[in-house]
């Protein structure tokens, strides 16, 4: 287990175990005096599952969204691929942004597209050579990925919350991502059913061989899928290390998410 003060960076890896995404002193403010990240420094490992916690407005999200450039930092560098995606031009990012997979808190999907809609969608935005049947074929594979493969014709709003979840979530793995950010995957949903999608981010996780970041309150979630944790508190990781690790922190304030 690691405590991080303000501004520390993360040990250097050796060039076989780099990782793949680095983040160095991201700091954002909103507003004149809503300063949200004050020096974040982060790396996710290749193959591994992050799980990100912090308290509502702690920076959470606002961390995975600079990383795909939903948002601009103010300050830092952020390396995605070994590529410093700050410095890249939008033809670069958008290249990038295809390898990376982002499930939003609603799903994001289109409610006028039904469920075939909305995945044909993606594939023909990013991949346009592609032929109908081809285009169909990823759609059911990517919905059978999810366990919803008879929900190919249904509107979003015939959908429950965890079905919009993994139709999101197929959305996410038609392009066959790298990486996974996943921004509160069971935020709304019943325990069961939050259960449910943290076993299919698992097995996403062996299946396609991705690496991914997770940001929840649901210490389910977290304890079946993390394979490390960190916590940020007042702009910056305040400590990391496994699940086991930071359940018997003596910090009262680490300890106090597992309670």
């Amino acid at each position: 287990m690691i405590k991080e003060k303000l501004h520390k960076e993360p040990k250097a890896k050796s060039e076989d175990k780099k990782p793949i995404i680095e983040i160095r002193n991201l700091h954002k403010t909103f507003g004149k005096d809503n300063t949200v990240l004050k020096g974040v420094n982060l790396d996710l490992n290749k193959g591994e599952d992050l799980v990100v916690l912090g308290r509502s407005g702690s920076g959470k999200s606002v961390t995975i969204k600079c990383v795909v450039g939903l948002i601009e930092p103010d300050q830092g560098e952020i390396k995605v691929f070994g590529e410093n995606v700050l410095n890249l031009k939008k033809s670069e990012l958008n290249e990038i942004r295809v390898r990376i997979g982002f499930l939003f808190q609603s799903g994001a999907l289109y409610d006028s597209m039904s469920v075939r809609e909305n995945l044909a969608f993606t594939l023909t935005k990013h991949k346009r050579d592609l032929s109908a049947e081809e285009i169909e074929n990823e759609v059911m594979e990517a919905l059978e990925n999810v366990g919803l493969a008879d929900a190919i014709d249904k509107m979003p709003s015939e959908l429950s919350g965890g079905m919009r979840k993994r139709i999101g979530l197929a959305r996410t793995l038609i392009l066959k991502p790298e990486i996974i950010l996943y921004d509160e995957p069971t935020t709304g949903l019943d325990t069961i059913t939050s259960r449910e999608i943290s076993e299919l981010i698992l097995d996403i996780k062996h299946k396609q061989k991705t690496s991914s970041i997770i940001i929840t309150h649901d210490m389910a979630c977290a304890k079946l899928t993390a394979d490390r944790i960190v916590v940020l508190k007042d702009g910056v990781i305040h400590a990391e290390g496994t699940y086991e690790e930071l359940e018997k922190d003596e910090d009262e304030w680490v300890r106090s998410f597992f309670e």
